[in-house]
């Protein structure tokens, strides 16, 4: 089968190679899925877990990738709750073989059924995006109805999704971006929208952030006392006055894959799909620079 594959850490993108894999075992309980689409995340190349297995072993050369939506063709031994010809997406396990590539194993626990009024490119957006935002807002920070939330990075595959799932749940939703991403920002319903850098005028229940840095820093003073600060970026060093930090990765989760997926067909949540592109374009669309709202998706196979 054809795959996106990495070798070099120090190669960065520059080290992705189109290549020939033997095609993927399905251990117990595992699902082989051919994909037909992929989401990466940029910063993935960074992780330990795409160099090395659970015990720290060299395992490359390894297939980057996440996310996917594709058709499963084969079963492990003991799998159950799925069936060959069924259409999935949901998640990859970190520290395995991704899914830019044409077939992958997937632990059966970590797929969601995909219904077929739904398109490929459009659920390889919700793993990691509905799944952070989803934990990030109400497991994390366990936003209700009335609070208010301030969503940084909110034109963004994370925060786009965490902007209509918040307003749906009832609160008051401000969303920080560029300027350009104004009227995007607002029509997915946020109440109000600003620079990330810019003072609010007002303390928010919930400060979710998407982007780090000195973002990061200046938002725990925008938290109010008895408030959260939700990062995914890096644990904070600077901690919101009588509130709480929180600083997660996002774990698979079938029900919640599966809600996300109810709440598409129903129109209550329009992931954004910012640029699509083919497999031997990887590391270009890894690579690329020129900022796009929305998620990238790898196509790998036609529907």
């Amino acid at each position: 089968m054809k795959a996106i594959t990495v070798s070099d850490r120090e190669a960065g993108v520059g080290g992705f190679t189109l290549t020939d894999l033997p095609h993927p075992h399905a251990a117990e309980n595992d699902v082989i899925v051919r994909v037909h689409a992929a989401g990466f995340t940029p910063g993935e190349l960074t992780w330990p877990a795409t160099w090395t297995d659970r015990a720290g072993r060299d395992r490359t050369p390894s297939v980057p990738g996440h996310e996917l939506s594709g058709v499963v063709t084969e079963l492990g031994y003991g799998t159950t709750g799925l069936t060959v010809g069924q259409r999935v997406f949901g998640l990859a396990d970190w520290t395995r073989n991704g899914t830019l590539a044409e077939y992958t194993a997937v632990e059966a626990r970590n797929l969601a059924p995909l219904a077929a009024d739904i398109d490929h490119t459009v659920a390889a957006t919700l793993p990691i995006s509905g799944l952070t935002a989803w934990q990030g807002l109400f497991d994390h920070a366990g936003l209700t109805t009335g609070q208010t939330v301030l969503i940084h990075g909110a034109a963004g595959g994370v925060g786009s999704i965490a902007v209509q799932l918040a307003r749906e749940a009832g609160a008051r939703v401000i969303g920080t971006g560029r300027a350009d991403d104004r009227d995007l920002v607002l029509g997915l319903g946020a109440h109000a929208f600003q620079d990330p850098g810019a003072d609010p005028g007002e303390r928010a229940d919930v400060v979710f952030d998407v982007i780090g840095g000195d973002v990061l820093a200046k938002s725990a003073a925008l938290v109010r006392p008895g408030g959260t600060l939700v990062t995914i970026v890096e644990p904070p060093t600077v901690l919101p006055e009588g509130g709480r930090a929180v600083f997660f990765v996002v774990e698979p989760d079938r029900v919640r894959l599966a809600e996300l997926a109810r709440r598409v067909r129903d129109g209550r949540l329009k992931p954004l799909v910012g640029e699509v592109r083919p497999l031997a374009e990887a590391a270009d669309a890894f690579g690329h620079r020129r900022r796009v709202p929305g998620k990238t998706i790898i196509r790998v196979a036609a529907e």
